[in-house]
């Protein structure tokens, strides 16, 4: 794997696993290195979703060199240390019980120990939240967390530019994403809406 600092992936146990899928070949398009942990409540929603199957995703990515897959028990995984430099990290989808424990910092597994490294280093933490209606202990847990410098990025669709299909409001959500880490500068102009005056 090249020494470019990665970018941590997280899939937790929330319907959208499409959109982690989506952002992690957009990363690996963009020569950028992948860390990935799964929960096993993601692995359980992955199979719902129609993709192509876990350990088929794992191979595809695994062959570009720049990509390593953490079980989610690994506290010995680097991603676990502060030690460890990371670029950003970003869980997608995000599920409400992952979310409250990270706000609570309750780290009893990889994917929540590493998003509290994150916090505590002042890194680049992402939270993709799937949940709607949200009730106030959701909205109080993100507030917490955006106040401490995480950002919360919810899919919404971009109903100003028409989306035909599904996959156009995927590609768009991992668009803003990717902008959001700073792998990209700015959205591709076709994402761009030209507010009327």
């Amino acid at each position: 794997m090249k020494s470019d600092a990665p970018i941590i992936v997280a899939i937790t146990g929330a319907s959208g696993v499409i959109l982690a899928y989506k952002f992690i070949d957009s990363l690996l398009e963009k020569q950028k290195n992948v860390f990935l942990v799964c929960s096993s409540a993601g692995r359980m929603v992955w199979k719902d979703e129609k993709l192509p199957s876990f350990g088929e995703s794992i191979e595809k990515w695994d062959s570009s060199g720049r990509f390593k897959l953490f079980s989610n028990g690994d506290f010995y995984s680097p991603i676990a240390s502060g030690g460890f430099k990371s670029k950003a990290m970003v869980v997608i989808p995000a599920s409400m019980n992952t979310i409250s424990s990270i706000s609570n910092g309750i780290t009893d597994n990889l994917i929540k120990r590493a998003a509290d490294v994150m916090i505590k280093e002042k890194r680049e933490l992402v939270l993709v939240p799937r949940e709607t209606p949200l009730n106030a202990l959701h909205l109080k847990n993100m507030a917490k967390l955006a106040q401490l410098g995480v950002k919360i990025l919810p899919p919404n669709p971009p109903y100003y530019l028409f989306p035909k299909n599904i996959d156009d409001i995927n590609d768009f959500i991992v668009q803003k994403l990717m902008v959001t880490i700073g792998v990209e500068d700015k959205l591709p102009s076709n994402y761009i809406y030209n507010e009327k005056e």
